[in-house]
């Protein structure tokens, strides 16, 4: 690694900005990701608890009213074995066999039947209004089945009023056993319809009536076309016959609509009740307040990380000013080179790392000789061509990535070669000799061989000077220049290896300070 790079300070804030100011709108939207998701939880629990209320109330209210009826069956059923009945006027015969509760509003016909189909007691008129029923599946389920108690049939529409209407039936038995009768009553499908419609749903929403068989009774909103149809094939109707009651999510074969079906058993009937919202009307009022804040959370994080992007950019642009004002502080401005402030600062790094791995350090001070007479006779801007010539050919001498090279004051030069032995130090100060003697300056007439520096050479092994420091091996270096310069000049001399009984010129130098 190049000496100056030891010394550039890592700058991270931009980059740590950016990554905060991604990373945050990111943790933002996971927040907002899992709120929405608990949001959306909410709206599907209302709808579990709504449906279920619903199914509930309805299934109560259809138990109750179909339980009043058949007391009321129950009761004709009884009646029939008063002693004298058949006697009586016909007026009376009606009021014993019929109790009020079956003239509630509502409930459709109730007649007596007897063995051949005939209409023998009716409760809206006396005497009662002539029909025959034998054909229909309750007279002929009673009549062949002793033991079926309660028999809710499929939808019918009724021979006496011509409405559509849910019978209820039981069959009369004679003293010896035998079949006698039927005794009938209904419910109208409009008890069902004024029932459903007191309930909004939304535009998808429904709630069906369905026989344990799979016909459908009836259905809210009410379509003709689906009353006394049988989906016992259906999935969904499947769903409703696993257990008594339950929930699930499935399309409806009627209409393809997605929904979510509550389900219940009507009490210990063959009835089966359920209530279905769709879907999208489930999570519509979540989907709006999800876009909403979906949008206002996007926006917002997008802000965030277009000023994050602008302020690391911003932070970016003043690193790069500070790192080029440190490299500035720590270049000469003349030659290009490292100035003395760099030469400090890498050098007791690479005095350090040579005293731990034991490898030779050697230093060269190159000084130009006579350069005063340079600057006095052509001027300084020639001196300053001269200075720049000089860096060239110590930058020429070194190719080692860990040599430095370092103008150190005025005219002075320093070379800092690690791990390089008083041999190869020697070989350098030849080569910065051959490259100086080729040095011209042919704006002002100076010819190769007019330039020359003198050099003086210090090496440092770790373990023999122990005692010093950076500062120490420099004096030496510096002590054989002026060995050079003494010595006529343009050449090299290497220090002496000092005398440990002297006074340590790291004391020598504070003093001189």
């Amino acid at each position: 690694m190049p000496p100056l790079q030891r010394l550039a300070r890592p700058f991270r804030p931009a980059r740590t900005w950016i990554t905060l100011g991604v990373l945050a709108p990111v943790g933002m939207l996971m927040v907002s990701g899992l709120m929405l998701l608990d949001m959306r939880r909410d709206a599907w629990d209302r709808a579990e608890q709504t449906s279920k209320n619903l199914v509930q109330v309805l299934e109560r209210d259809i138990a109750r009213n179909v339980e009043m009826y058949d007391l009321s069956i129950q009761s004709a059923v009884d009646n029939l074995k008063t002693p004298g009945l058949s006697g009586m006027a016909p007026d009376l015969r009606q009021l014993i066999l019929f109790d009020r509760a079956a003239t509630a509003r509502d409930m459709g016909v109730m007649i007596v039947i007897d063995e051949h189909g005939d209409i023998v007691a009716d409760i809206d008129a006396v005497p009662p209004r002539k029909g025959n029923y034998i054909d229909r599946e309750y007279f002929q389920l009673h009549r062949a089945r002793a033991g079926l108690g309660l028999y809710i049939g499929r939808p019918i529409v009724s021979r006496l009023t011509g409405e559509r209407m849910l019978p209820f039936s039981r069959r009369i038995n004679k003293p010896d056993g035998t079949f006698g009768g039927v005794v009938l009553g209904s419910v109208k499908l409009s008890y069902f319809t004024n029932l459903f419609s007191q309930i909004d749903l939304g535009r998808d929403g429904a709630i069906n009536l369905y026989l344990r068989d799979g016909t459908r009774i009836m259905r809210h909103p009410f379509a003709e076309a689906d009353i006394g149809v049988n989906i016992a094939g259906a999935p969904t109707f499947q769903g409703f016959t696993r257990e008594r009651s339950g929930s699930f999510v499935h399309t409806s074969v009627r209409d393809g609509v997605e929904r979510h079906y509550r389900f219940s058993q009507v009490g210990d009937l063959p009835l089966i009740l359920n209530v279905a919202l769709s879907t999208a009307e489930i999570e519509a009022e979540w989907r709006v307040k999800a876009l909403v804040i979906g949008t206002i959370v996007l926006v917002l994080c997008g802000l965030t990380i277009a000023l994050s992007l602008l302020f690391g950019r911003e932070l970016r642009r003043r690193e790069a000013i500070q790192a080029e004002l440190e490299r500035l502080s720590l270049t000469d401005a003349l030659t290009g080179l490292p100035n003395r402030r760099a030469f400090d600062e890498v050098g007791s790094t690479v005095w350090a790392q040579a005293h731990r791995s034991g490898q030779p350090l050697s230093l060269l001070i190159v000084d130009a000789d006579h350069f005063k007479r340079f600057n006095d006779r052509y001027g300084h801007q020639v001196g300053d061509e001269v200075l720049r010539g000089l860096a060239q050919c110590l930058s020429a001498s070194v190719h080692r990535p860990a040599d430095l090279v370092c103008r150190v004051g005025g005219e002075e030069f320093a070379l800092m070669l690690p791990d390089t032995d008083r041999a190869g130090a020697a070989r350098i100060a030849e080569k910065v000799h051959a490259e100086v003697s080729a040095l011209s300056i042919g704006s002002a007439g100076i010819g190769a061989g007019a330039v020359t520096v003198s050099i003086g050479l210090a090496v440092a092994v770790s373990g023999t000077e122990e005692a010093y420091v950076l500062a120490d091996l420099y004096q030496l270096a510096d002590e054989a220049l002026y060995d050079a310069k003494a010595g006529g000049r343009n050449q090299t001399r290497c220090a002496k290896r000092p005398d440990p009984t002297v006074t340590p010129l790291k004391q020598v130098l504070r003093q001189m300070r």
